[in-house]
């Protein structure tokens, strides 16, 4: 009886507290009357488990139709991942975004990602994508594009050989994010073993699945192998690197190999150079970066090649000339 007591005491003030908590969770967004309309959802969940829900079910865009639909097709607020967020919907969201970078907005990243990505600096998950942004030009001159170009040529022929070739049917999105993933290792740690790329596949996996999860840091969960996998795809990156110097000093590695070369040789304006963690952190932050967009984009081309047959004869047509002019240069 005592127990059953003590019990219903326990039930009784986890509810009063999870009352308080929502009350004042909801109190502290609405005492700013501008923000626009819109449900936070739950304390700290937030709206985070019907996102992912009609992500699971394959239509992520019901989420933000259903409330375009109930609040305003033009912006509305949720929370997701912990986070509050403004959703701006329509193209002139868009322009006042891109058009007032670093004026009127500025990047920001939730602070799971700083949990999955620390840097050895202590430094912001927004600070470290502004000096990215400042390095990557200077990677990607376009002297240094058309070096790429030969190799995502190779590449893309072994993929299609490895997994397109001989099959009536095939599954895009997976096959593209293979294809992408093998290109960036390429390009930015030159990988090209299928064995080694596949050494970081599946903990990559892991890691791009987790980023978009409940930032609930608890064993089993996405979040938690996130940040386990991120520290294992690391220990093998600072090893690579490792290694780079070495090739480097030893004259056995070119400085415009790939980005990793110029990472390790770029310093700031005080002559500083990368720690080698710091370029592992931006190693991983760019293969995370530039997979499932790409992968995406793919995607989303072969889809409609494939309902606009029009479009795809016309294309074809385009290569196949193409095709002819390499050939009749002597070029393969």
């Amino acid at each position: 009886m005592e127990l059953f007591f003590l019990s219903g005491v326990i039930l009784f003030a986890f509810i009063v507290s999870l009352s308080v908590v929502f009350l004042l969770y909801h109190k502290s967004y609405a005492s700013y009357p501008n923000l626009p309309r819109g449900n936070m959802g739950l304390p700290y969940i937030g709206e985070s488990l019907e996102y992912l829900s009609t992500g699971r079910k394959g239509h992520p865009e019901k989420f933000f139709y259903d409330r375009m639909a109930k609040f305003s097709s033009e912006v509305f607020k949720t929370s997701i991942f912990g986070e509050p967020v403004a959703v701006m919907c329509n193209t002139a969201g868009n322009k006042f975004l891109y058009s007032n970078e670093n004026k009127l907005v500025t990047a920001w990243w939730p602070s799971s990602v700083n949990k999955i990505f620390p840097s050895s600096l202590q430094t912001s998950s927004n600070e470290e994508s502004k000096k990215m942004r400042k390095m990557l030009p200077k990677i990607m001159k376009p002297e240094a594009l058309q070096r790429y170009i030969g190799i995502m040529d190779t590449i893309a022929k072994r993929h299609f050989e490895a997994g397109w070739e001989g099959k009536k049917e095939v599954t895009v999105f997976p096959l593209a994010k293979n294809y992408t993933f093998w290109l960036a290792c390429r390009l930015f740690l030159s990988i090209e073993d299928p064995e080694h790329v596949a050494k970081f596949a599946d903990p990559f996996a892991v890691l791009a699945s987790g980023i978009l999860s409940i930032p609930i840091d608890l064993p089993g969960t996405p979040f938690n192998r996130a940040i386990k996998a991120s520290k294992v795809i690391k220990k093998e990156l600072r090893a690579i690197i490792k290694q780079r110097k070495i090739d480097l000093a030893e004259n056995k590695a070119s400085p415009t190999q790939d980005i990793l070369s110029h990472m390790l040789l770029a310093s700031d304006e005080n002559g500083q150079f990368m720690a080698e963690m710091d370029i592992a952190d931006k190693i991983l932050g760019l293969l995370i970066g530039g997979h499932d967009t790409a992968s995406a984009a793919v995607t989303f081309v072969v889809k409609y090649l494939a309902e606009l047959p029009e479009i795809y004869d016309e294309v074809l047509k385009e290569q196949m000339e193409i095709a002819k002019v390499k050939k009749t240069r002597g070029v393969t």
